[in-house]
Formats: C-alpha cells, structure tokens, sequence
C-alpha cells in the first residue's frame, strides 16, 4: 500500500528543514532514493522527482533544508544524523540499494554532511558503527543542477532568479537588498565559509570510495551554476577512478533538465537505477564471501591452536616418560608412627620415596607357574591366619601398600583358601 509520511515532528519538520517520506511502500519497491534539496527547489519540483523514482519503483526519502543550511555546518550535520536515522530504521526492515539524489545546492545544504557521517569524518559524531554500515547500501549518486557551493555570488544570482524571487517592489531594490545580504556574508563569515567549501568539495570527492557510479545532469543555459564548474567536479571523479556518466542538456536552466528534456532525463536514470541495483547486488555478494572468509580464518586459527596444544602435551608425556624411574610417594599408617619415634623430616621423606624397579615376572599359566603352584600352595588349607609380618624398609608391608581404612585400626586378613 502506497502512503506517505513525514519524518520528525508532528507536522513533519525539523529544527533545520523538512524530512519526509515521499514514497514508502512498506514490500514492493527496489530501492530508496533519498533526496537532497535546499530551498532554491520548489516543493513542486519535488514531488516531481519523487513521482519519477516512484515510476521505476523505488522509494523516496526527501529532506528539503532551510536557507541557513547550506551556510551553518550544525543544521547541516543536525539534518544529516536525522536522514541517517531514518535509513537505519528502514535498512533494519528490509535491505535494499540507496541512492543519493542531490538538487541545486542540496549537497551543500545537506549531503555533504551525510558523507562525513558514512565515512567517519566527521567531528564529534556518537554512532560511528552503524553510519559506516550505510556505505554498503549507498549504490548510485545523481547530481541535477549541481553540486553548487553556496558563496556570496550565488547568494545574489540566486535573490534575483526570476523562479525564486516573488516579493513585490521594483527589481532594483530587490537586487541592491541581495547585494547588501552578500556583502554582509563576505564581511562576517568570509574565512569560515571557505572552510566549509573545502569540507564540501573534499566529502563529495571522497564519496568514490563508495563504489557507486554517478549521474550528472548540467546545461549551458544554467545561469545558476556555471558548466565549467559541474564539467570540473565531473572530470574530477573520473580521475579519482569514479563511474561518471554527464548528461549535457542544450536549452534547459537551473533545475529545469527533466521538465524540458523528459525523455532523455528518464533515459539516463534507468540507467543508473539499473547499475545501483548491480553494485548493490555484488556489494551484498562481497559481504556473503567476507563474512566467510572470516569465518574461514577463525576456524583456522582454533584449528591451529588445538595442534599446538596436542604438540606440548606430547613433548611434556615424552619427558616424563624419559625419566630413569618413577617415584611414589606413600602415606605412612597410623599404627607405624605410633610404634617408632619420629625422626628428621628429611629421612621421613627419604622412606616416603620408594623406588620401584622393574622385576621379571613368571606367567602363571606355563608349566613352571603350574609346577610352583602345586608345589608351594597346600591342598587342604582350612582357615588360616595371615597377619602382615614382612617390612619394606623397615616398614610393615601392610602400610607399604597404602592407607588402611580407618587411621588406627591395624591390618588383620583372614583368609580360606
């Protein structure tokens, strides 16, 4: 089922801009494409996208920032984390390839940001692990108007575009107003914005790292966004290695490529929508064969372990073995110690330690065995009274074969054979 919904607060906004779900079907779609977009972007225009990523059967998360956005890094990185949260909470229900679509000054406003955050980069940031998670699921990049850094030049071209600008007076006042707004900027925050412009230009740069390919829409009548520019940004990636695919666009301006050249500019999504969904697929392979591997190496190195436990315990069985005689060491009875005075402890372990050697034995089942048996046993033996009498050295033979059963009782047998 097909609906909508807005991510935030109740009426479907957040302190810096607005985050909503433009398309979700809850089980039959292939992706979700997430759409950056500042306020230079009708919200017109918007739902003209999200309708086209909704004709090829993807979702749509939209974050459409405030003015402040694209020059105050806190909104960005506040709107940023939102985005984020909101793919997370998606990505949990069901995987899938993500694509960033940015608009005008979208990835100044926003993007950038999220880069950052899937990359680590960014200062400050509390859930590190799960960001990095997303570069697995980010699979195509599309930029239409753009990438554009917002400077003080764009400030006035922008106050003075005929599309954004509806404010009654006449033209003059609007244009020395953006002058002095521009002027303002340049005086206050002129070393902090291009700080910011290098962070922007280096995280956009750095989303190769992705292995996502990207898309650029760009048009010599842009009178927003020079063509050299976005023909820079563009030839930039491919150095870097990047999958770049520019659609240059005769008689379009600034975010007027699909209106004006419907047929082309669906031609070239498909095409990307198609590759995003083949990284996407042998991204998911790759982590199947990692996690294997893993696996793989984990079992090998317990394998390994358990061998070398066997080796030692046979190299301690070989020198034990290896030794000229094995000692015993005996408890003497309670009777004996009661029958003779105690001496030095060295000589009490001295008689402790009795020495066994290894005596010949003769086979009770050969003929001399036999022989000695009849011999030496008597035939007729009623009952008599065998008493432990012998000593081995200088001790009863009775305590020489181990504690009796209780510790002052003496061993008396009776036996009949």
């Amino acid at each position: 089922m097909r609906r909508s919904q807005r991510a935030g607060s109740a009426d479907g906004g957040v302190r810096d801009g607005n985050i909503f779900w433009g398309r979700k079907e809850d089980t039959d779609f292939k992706g979700i494409a997430v759409i950056f977009a500042w306020v230079s972007v009708q919200e017109g225009q918007l739902w003209d996208y999200v309708n086209l990523y909704s004709s090829f059967g993807w979702n749509s998360l939209v974050c459409h920032a405030h003015y402040i956005s694209a020059f105050h890094h806190e909104s960005a990185l506040s709107l940023a984390i939102y985005v984020l949260d909101e793919l997370i909470k998606e990505l949990r229900t069901r995987s899938c390839p993500v694509v960033f679509a940015s608009f005008s000054a979208g990835s100044k406003a926003c993007l950038y940001k999220v880069v950052q955050l899937i990359e680590g980069k960014c200062e400050g940031q509390l859930y590190l692990h799960n960001y990095q998670l997303l570069r697995n699921f980010v699979s195509g990049h599309i930029y239409d108007s753009g990438p554009l850094d917002v400077t003080s030049d764009f400030g006035i071209r922008f106050a003075l575009h005929p599309a954004i600008v509806k404010v009654p007076g006449p033209s003059k006042v609007v244009s020395w107003m953006a002058k002095c707004v521009a002027s303002g900027f340049d005086a206050l925050y002129l070393t902090r914005f291009e700080s910011l412009a290098a962070e922007h230009w280096q995280a956009l740069y750095s989303s190769i790292n992705f292995g996502a390919p990207f898309l650029i829409f760009c048009s010599e009548k842009d009178d927003i966004v020079p063509f050299q520019s976005i023909h820079t940004f563009a030839q930039r990636l491919q150095d870097l290695g990047g999958d770049v695919n520019l659609v240059k666009l005769s008689s379009s301006s600034h975010l007027g490529h699909y209106k004006h050249h419907p047929i082309q500019y669906r031609i070239a999504v498909t095409h990307l929508l198609e590759k995003a969904t083949s990284v996407y697929s042998y991204k998911m392979i790759e982590m199947e064969r990692t996690g294997m591997e893993s696996m793989h190496d984990e079992i090998s190195e317990l394998i390994c372990d358990l061998q070398k436990v066997a080796i030692n315990s046979n190299r301690s069985l070989r020198r034990v073995a290896s030794e000229p005689s094995d000692h015993f060491f005996l408890p003497s009875s309670a009777a004996y110690h009661d029958g003779r005075d105690s001496g030095t402890p060295q000589e009490e372990q001295k008689e402790k330690s009795i020495c066994l050697p290894s005596l010949p034995s003769i086979n009770a089942h050969s003929v001399l065995g036999q022989f000695l048996f009849d011999v030496c046993v008597p035939k007729n033996v009623e009952e008599w009274d065998v008493k432990s009498s012998g000593t081995v050295n200088g001790r009863s033979f009775a305590s020489a074969r181990g504690h009796p059963p209780f510790g002052g009782a003496k061993c008396i047998r009776r036996s009949k054979l």
